[in-house]
């Protein structure tokens, strides 16, 4: 049972203001790492040629329009708004995997050769440490807030955290072994874990 817990399906009873500006403030500090994380990774991506980088870079982006909706729904008080905003969410990891795939197989056809970034790798490691803290607060939060739309966040920076690892390994292979299609690889499996996430987000939109 991924992430859930009894409580995180609860309706909102006795909301503390406390724990609404904690998350508040967790989705601000996951907006600014990431807001920072896409420049950074989409121009190392466009100065190396790495599928891997671009979709990370990619990610990074969908994740802030996941905190954007995430921030919009907490601070609104009707319920209502968690099945718009999990459709949202939804919405745009389909996007992202569709995209990632499509530039991914292009760069496997065509043999292209990622050169490496080594500056790309070290914020790699950054995000993945920072990105599970960030998670953990999200899910302890949410669920004590009883807030499925926050607790499914915390999935989106939980899944943030492990494809900078697996982006991570695949650049890394790549720039120490000069095994060009370990990045490509690397980026396919932002693909699948786009599909999961985003029909895991447009089912609990449409429950």
């Amino acid at each position: 049972m991924a992430w859930y817990s009894v409580r995180a399906r609860l309706p909102f009873i006795m909301k503390s203001p406390s724990l609404l500006q904690r998350g508040l403030w967790l989705e601000y500090a996951t907006l600014g790492w990431n807001v920072a994380g896409t420049v950074v990774v989409l121009t190392a991506a466009v100065q190396t040629g790495s599928a891997a980088l671009a979709g990370f870079g990619l990610d990074s982006m969908i994740e802030i329009f996941a905190s954007v909706v995430v921030v919009w729904q907490l601070k609104g008080s009707e319920r209502g708004r968690e099945g718009l905003a999990l459709k949202l969410i939804g919405s745009a990891f389909i996007a992202l995997a569709v995209y990632v795939f499509v530039q991914s197989l292009w760069t496997l056809l065509a043999k292209a050769h990622p050169a490496p970034s080594p500056f790309g790798m070290i914020w790699l490691v950054l995000t993945c440490a920072i990105m599970l803290l960030l998670a953990w607060g999200k899910l302890d939060t949410g669920c004590q807030l009883g807030n499925l739309v926050l607790t499914a966040e915390a999935r989106v920076t939980f899944i943030d955290a492990a494809l900078a690892g697996a982006v991570l390994v695949g650049v890394g292979l790549n720039a120490q072994f000069g095994w060009w299609w370990a990045d490509p690889l690397a980026g396919l499996v932002i693909v699948y874990y786009g599909l999961r996430e985003g029909r895991f987000a447009l089912k609990h939109g449409y429950a």
